[in-house]
């Protein structure tokens, strides 16, 4: 089926939103048409569908060409994305050296998941020496920029004093936030500290909210982590991660 769409209707960025949970085909000729007429949020947005294979052909060469005419014109996300692509070597051979370039440049002006993408490959010394004082750093501006996934890792850095002097209590401090801020690791990471606490009863809560959240790689780190906690209640978690575990992998 051919749509008629009206320019107005191709420039509303909510509008396409909402299309592309409502109908994934239809906001996917939007996009192209906003992207064929220069608009750079849509170049960048025709990127990120064509890497999913939502309401189009999956594409990986493809996407990273959008994402690099969009970070031409100087999209910050699309830049990372660039990055991604190339560390991850969807539509690409990986390079992860190449990687860190992109981060960098969309980190450098700002951008928080490019700080976090770049302080993990510091962090593990992958395309760059590690630096485990550059990547506490930038976990630092990202979880002050309001990145949840950062503010997990910096609790985790100031929890076991890496590159740092360890601090307990800003470790909790920024597991909380990581935690309410929706990352299901920093859940898992503030349920630790509270069971530690004796706090067991929020502890499971959160543990809860990690388990609704996460995925398959980070459940089965979690199961052999509960499998290991002091508390009874907390260990009896185990079975329900399992469970989720099982479902993820049978999808």
């Amino acid at each position: 089926m051919s749509y008629q769409l009206r320019r107005e209707e191709v420039l509303d960025g909510t509008q396409l939103g909402a299309m592309l949970e409502e109908s994934p085909a239809r906001a996917a000729q939007a996009i192209l048409l906003a992207a064929g007429q220069g608009i750079v949020e849509a170049q960048a947005l025709l990127g990120q569908i064509l890497l999913d294979g939502r309401g189009i052909a999956q594409d990986q060469p493809l996407a990273l060409r959008w994402f690099s005419i969009a970070a031409g014109q100087g999209h910050l996300m699309a830049r990372n994305m660039l990055g991604r692509c190339h560390e991850h070597g969807w539509g690409c051979v990986a390079d992860a050296a190449t990687a860190a370039q992109h981060y960098r440049i969309a980190a450098d002006a700002g951008l928080d998941w490019a700080m976090y993408n770049l302080a993990n490959l510091l962090a593990t010394g992958r395309g760059m020496a590690g630096d485990q004082l550059q990547a506490f750093a930038l976990y630092r501006r990202a979880a002050e920029a309001g990145h949840a996934k950062s503010m997990n890792l910096l609790g985790r850095y100031l929890e076991e004093g890496q590159a740092c002097r360890a601090d307990p209590f800003a470790a909790r401090d920024w597991y909380r936030r990581s935690a309410e801020g929706g990352d299901f690791r920093g859940q898992f990471s503030y349920a630790a500290v509270l069971a530690d606490a004796g706090l067991i009863e929020d502890a499971l809560g959160w543990l809860r909210k990690a388990l609704a959240a996460g995925n398959a790689s980070f459940l089965q780190v979690s199961i052999d982590s509960l499998s290991n906690a002091r508390h009874p209640q907390i260990r009896q978690m185990v079975d329900a991660y399992r469970r989720r575990l099982g479902e993820l992998l049978a999808a």
